[in-house]
């Protein structure tokens, strides 16, 4: 009998090997470069959309259609799984939530869903999609996987520094990033989110101090569980890893590159590092 369907969208900037292994349905938001409409991860790699945004393109990106999660509720329901535990971007940064709650109720007389905000995005919100789906695969029914993501939301953290502030002005989903704007340009910030919005944690004075200051919060945190870094088109990503794996088994850490839909407001060479607390 099939398990447990995870589904979630394409914010999460999971690696597809990964997002393969364990049978995540992702249902993608949509890009928009002027009148040319593309579907995230189907029509535009994260390799492509920053080849674009280096000729100075930057697109707007849209929520899925409720009808695009019933899709996958009603393909799971169709395989056989006795239920879907969906994990959506953050519900203060996209409508995406409310599309998955509202395909949910199309649906509730033919398979039981639960809609969860990750109160993350990018590789946070990945991170707990995979837990989400370890859980399903080793058979977990509804509401404990449900309930194994309900748990892993308020222990999640997501620290980031911004190579510019350019495209979080441009993109208007700043929240408490606005304390940045008018500092001097040459520092690094360092944001972090909380209860869904990205705030700012901090500024360094350049790039190596915002990169160690990354790996010292990781450090700080002392046991956590799993952790992964996002890569946005960054040149010292290597770099970036090998720091992260002084404190952390580095052949374990999940890379997620970031793709349009977080990209967009984030700018290329944005580094990262997301784990869960105890």
């Amino acid at each position: 009998m099939a398990g447990i369907r995870v589904v979630t969208d394409s914010a999460c900037d999971l690696p597809d090997d990964l997002v393969r292994e364990l049978g995540i349905d992702i249902v993608p938001l949509t890009i928009r470069f002027g009148d040319e409409e593309l579907v995230d991860r189907r029509d535009l790699t994260p390799t492509e959309f920053w080849e674009r945004c280096r000729s100075g393109a930057l697109p707007e990106t849209a929520a899925p259609s409720p009808g695009a999660f019933q899709e996958a509720y009603e393909r799971a329901a169709s395989e056989g799984a006795p239920g879907v535990v969906v994990v959506t971007l953050s519900s203060a940064l996209s409508a995406t939530w409310q599309a998955a709650r509202t395909a949910a109720d199309a649906v509730a007389g033919r398979i039981p869903v639960r809609v969860i905000d990750s109160q993350a995005l990018t590789v946070a919100q990945g991170l707990i999609v995979l837990s989400a789906a370890r859980a399903a695969a080793a058979g977990k029914a509804l509401d404990d996987v449900a309930g194994a993501v309900e748990d892993l939301v308020p222990r999640t953290r997501l620290y980031g520094t911004l190579d510019t502030l350019d495209y979080l002005r441009r993109g208007g989903r700043v929240g408490g990033a606005q304390a940045f704007f008018g500092t001097m340009l040459s520092i690094k910030p360092i944001v972090q989110i909380v209860h869904g919005k990205v705030e700012a944690e901090s500024r360094q004075r350049t790039r190596s101090r915002a990169l160690r200051y990354l790996v010292d919060k990781v450090r700080e945190a002392g046991e956590i569980e799993h952790l992964a870094v996002l890569n946005a088109a960054a040149p010292d990503i290597e770099t970036f890893l090998d720091m992260v794996g002084e404190v952390y088994p580095r052949d374990r850490i999940v890379v997620g590159d970031v793709g349009p839909v977080i990209g967009t407001h984030t700018g290329p060479g944005t580094v990262g590092v997301t784990f869960f607390v105890p």
